[in-house]
């Protein structure tokens, strides 16, 4: 017997040969130098374990008093989070999910029907798709370009709003490539969708992450708010928790908009109640501590990105964030980087293509695992690519 299933899920879920021939290398007992790694707990830092576990206790926990927005205590914590930036956030207009997957799939329900369409910048990550794909929603992408820096290509995000655009997203700062979304880029960003009508969807879970020393970036929280705008984040990088599964959407904009679209939020959250209740017991304690974990992942990974410029790499300049983007010279020829420096090299990196990235000679790396492995990784890519010259 053959079985229907939804066209929403027809992936194609095969094995790519880049992902096979990491496989069999491993498999073959192969020395393998990871430089995609970029889940903290396995990266070596030094977690409270104490200060993290024991709020999870809390007798407060056992008791059920279901909020679709989530409980009091954890809404006051995150607007407290973003009092810190200088934003003016009422718990009111905080959801609590548990995640910011969770947290686009509310959104892209809240503002889209069946075949509605969102604009995601590119490069981008490829979770993107199949959230989209889940909900019935069509993505389509503009293009953030590379010159000395990246840049919003508003002529061609302004070009791709069609009749069924209901909302521009915005990764700030972008992943992978590190881009923090300037003043004037907001403003535009604002401009574009009042005329036209749009939501902004504005992801910042790498907000905490800026590369410069001394360097604070501008939340989204932060206002004024002309348009409606949401805003995601989470504990995954916030405080380098990802398997407390915590996240949050906050709703700002002028009252009237920004009061029915929470309304109406509401009722998608109290569809589901996914938010379980000892974690947001745990929330306010984790994100007082959030710094010390925040000072660890901030050295290593200026650290790391220190190594692969001084080393002579070519790393696109990233303002933020845990990745970067090397621009390997053309010395392999039609095959793809990533492919020659696992082979040559036991080296894995994230080809280019993953993100969208269409320039050939790029792959991404992760900047957050440990020095000694990262240094080693370097070394085996100058080593297979030539690379004598680095610029950032």
């Amino acid at each position: 017997m053959s079985y229907r299933f939804s066209a929403r899920t027809g992936w194609d879920v095969g094995e790519s040969g880049f992902a096979a021939a990491i496989r069999e290398a491993r498999a073959a007992g192969r020395e393998l130098i990871d430089l995609t790694v970029s889940n903290p707990t396995v990266c070596g830092f030094e977690y409270d374990a104490g200060a993290i576990l024991a709020p999870l206790s809390d007798i407060g926990a056992l008791t059920y008093d279901p909020d679709p927005r989530g409980t009091r205590l954890a809404r006051e914590a995150v607007a407290g989070y973003y009092a810190d930036y200088g934003g003016d956030v009422d718990p009111d207009d905080v959801v609590m999910t548990t995640s910011t997957s969770e947290g686009y799939g509310y959104l892209f329900r809240l503002l889209c029907d069946a075949g509605d369409e969102v604009l995601v910048a590119q490069p981008s990550y490829p979770l993107f798709d199949f959230l989209a794909d889940l909900e019935d929603v069509t993505l389509r992408s503009y293009p953030l370009f590379y010159d000395y820096g990246w840049w919003i290509d508003f002529a061609q995000l302004e070009r791709r709003i069609g009749p069924r655009t209901k909302a521009i997203v915005v990764v700030h700062p972008n992943n992978p490539t590190g881009h923090a979304t300037a003043g004037t880029e907001r403003v535009r960003l604002e401009e574009i969708c009042a005329r036209h009508g749009l939501a902004l969807i504005v992801d910042e879970v790498f907000l905490d992450y800026p590369l410069a020393k001394g360097a604070r970036l501008r939340s989204f929280a932060v206002g004024p708010h002309p348009v409606v705008t949401f805003v995601l984040s989470g504990m995954s990088k916030i405080a380098g928790l990802p398997q407390m599964k915590v996240g949050w959407i906050v709703g700002l904009g002028p009252e009237g908009d920004r009061r029915q679209a929470m309304g109406r939020l509401e009722v998608v959250a109290d569809t589901f109640l996914s938010m379980n209740a000892p974690v947001q017991q745990a929330l306010p304690v984790w994100l007082e501590g959030r710094l010390g974990i925040q000072r660890q992942i901030q050295e290593r990974v200026r650290g790391n990105l220190r190594v692969a410029v001084e080393g002579g790499v070519d790393v696109l300049k990233v303002e933020a964030g845990w990745s970067a983007i090397l621009r390997l010279p053309q010395v392999v020829g039609a095959e793809d980087s990533a492919e020659v420096l696992l082979r040559e090299a036991g080296v894995v990196v994230h080809p280019g293509s993953f993100y969208g990235i269409a320039e050939s000679g790029r792959v991404v790396v992760s900047l957050l695992g440990p020095t000694g492995g990262f240094t080693r990784g370097i070394e085996g890519i100058k080593r297979v690519t030539g690379l004598n010259h680095g610029s950032y």
